[in-house]
């Protein structure tokens, strides 16, 4: 298993939307988060700055193979349709990225 951080910017004027449809998420994009094998997935906002933090644990073998199936999966491109336009990424991201990935520096049970 892998623990996971990324980290993106929210804009502020959609923030009451952006929890009202996170409050209900369809449930065809949680299958597809399942069957790319991430557990325990949790989105925080931290206001003033509008930042999200998501973290999940990652329990299959080819993570890059597993998120071009999320990718591929109907329902969570119509998803990302409606929620990548309320977010702001971070100009430092790696290529290819559109949360940022964050490094684990410290963990404990």
């Amino acid at each position: 298993m892998q623990r996971m951080g990324r980290v993106i910017r929210l804009k502020p004027e959609v923030i009451p939307e952006y929890k009202r449809i996170h409050a209900a998420v369809w449930p065809e994009v949680l299958n597809a988060i399942r069957d790319s094998n991430i557990r325990n997935y949790t989105i925080f906002l931290k206001e003033p700055e509008n930042l999200l933090f998501a973290y999940w644990e990652y329990h299959g073998a080819d993570f890059e193979a597993d998120m071009r199936k999320m990718a591929d999966a109907p329902r969570m491109k119509e998803w990302w349709v409606i929620t990548d336009p309320m977010q702001i990424p971070f100009e430092t991201r790696a290529p290819g990225e559109w949360w940022a990935a964050m490094e684990d520096v410290f963990h404990t049970d």
